[in-house]
């Protein structure tokens, strides 16, 4: 009896793990895609980012401190070589001036929280290729090996190399989907980290300087 019960749950999950195969693939095939076009937009970015060096930097944060007005201040911020985003934080912190130090400094360390998380949003759709991708790999690989080890025993050579190639396919499939997010993530997050630095510095700078007007 517990046997005839163990022999009809074992078939029930060999039906649910084989009709898993189809889903399996085509997720693959999905985060392949994504893979592919978020590699597109890596590479444009590496080509075309210039983040502002630590001589740029340096000029920026004199030419802050020698400013004499807010209007001023927006002006050398949106003449400087930070990127669009960047800009648009410093210069909502300029046009905020008139707010008390602790409240302008809260609002500034706002908008920077605000910003750390939209990148840490990017980061994190390439964050799940790289978990993801070999975990649906492996599923692919493991699924056919149960059709293609009962095709051994009864000598069907044929439908054991359809799941052979199945199982060798998906594998390939999901450690280069794996791969391709590590690569995206690990630079990302190295240049919005040092994005946010400089982005907080410039900050710190034009708050010091606005206490003087």
């Amino acid at each position: 009896m517990i046997l005839q019960g163990t022999g009809i749950l074992t078939s029930f999950i060999h039906i649910i793990s084989e009709s898993l195969l189809a889903p399996v693939v085509v997720i693959l095939v999905i985060f392949l895609i994504y893979a592919i076009l978020s590699l597109g937009g890596f590479l444009n970015e590496w080509f075309t980012k210039k983040p502002l060096k630590s001589d740029g930097l340096e000029a920026l944060l004199q030419d802050i401190a020698k400013s004499n007005s807010p209007e001023e201040l927006k002006g050398i911020v949106n003449s400087s070589g930070l990127y669009e985003e960047q800009k648009i934080i410093l210069e909502k912190i300029v046009n905020n001036y008139n707010l008390g130090p602790e409240a302008r400094k809260a609002f500034a360390s706002k908008l920077i929280e605000e910003e750390e998380s939209n990148l840490l949003k990017v980061t994190s759709k390439t964050d799940l290729l790289v978990r993801l991708g070999p975990i649906f790999g492996l599923l692919g690989t493991l699924i056919p090996l149960g059709p293609g080890l009962s095709a051994l025993g009864t000598g069907d050579i044929t439908t054991l190399a359809q799941s052979l190639t199945i199982a060798f396919d998906t594998t390939v499939t999901g450690l280069t989907i794996g791969a391709i997010g590590y690569v995206i993530s690990k630079y990302r997050k190295q240049w919005y980290e040092s994005d946010l630095t400089t982005t907080e510095t410039v900050a710190e700078a034009i708050l010091e300087k606005i206490g003087d007007f």
